[in-house]
């Protein structure tokens, strides 16, 4: 059984902070050598990219409008990729998800939900007014 898990999500208000955590677990399964994205989904909204990292962690790719306030990180020895939030807005309400690249050690940052395989459930990330 391969999967994973975020978590870190919750209420916050406008211009606060969220860190979310993207783990990564199963006896076969690793992303330390695949880049992994970061999307999100509001209600009534298709799941729209947010960021990227390579698989080493030397680039990031982001959303234009997360520029400057959001940051994606790795920890390949933790099996772990970070989402660090920060400035939120009400518009970054949704629920976000963490995905592994369909193939290992892409040079392109991928930013379509079909260059993703394995998704985890999603943590809902909501930012009030």
């Amino acid at each position: 059984q391969v999967q994973l898990v975020e978590s870190g999500g919750g209420l916050v208000q406008a211009g606060g902070s969220l860190r979310l955590s993207c783990a990564a677990s199963g006896r076969t399964f690793s992303i330390s050598r695949y880049a992994m994205g970061w999307f999100r989904q509001a209600p009534g909204k298709e799941r729209e990219f947010v960021a990227a990292i390579s698989w080493s962690g030397g680039s990031q790719s982001y959303l234009d409008s997360v520029k400057g306030r959001f940051t994606i990180s790795r920890d390949n020895a933790k099996n772990t990729v970070y989402l660090q939030m920060n400035s939120l807005k009400p518009d970054d309400t949704a629920l976000y998800f963490c995905a592994r690249d369909r193939f290992p050690s892409r040079t392109v940052l991928a930013t379509t939900t079909g260059s993703y395989d394995y998704w985890g459930q999603g943590t809902q990330v909501t930012v009030s007014s």
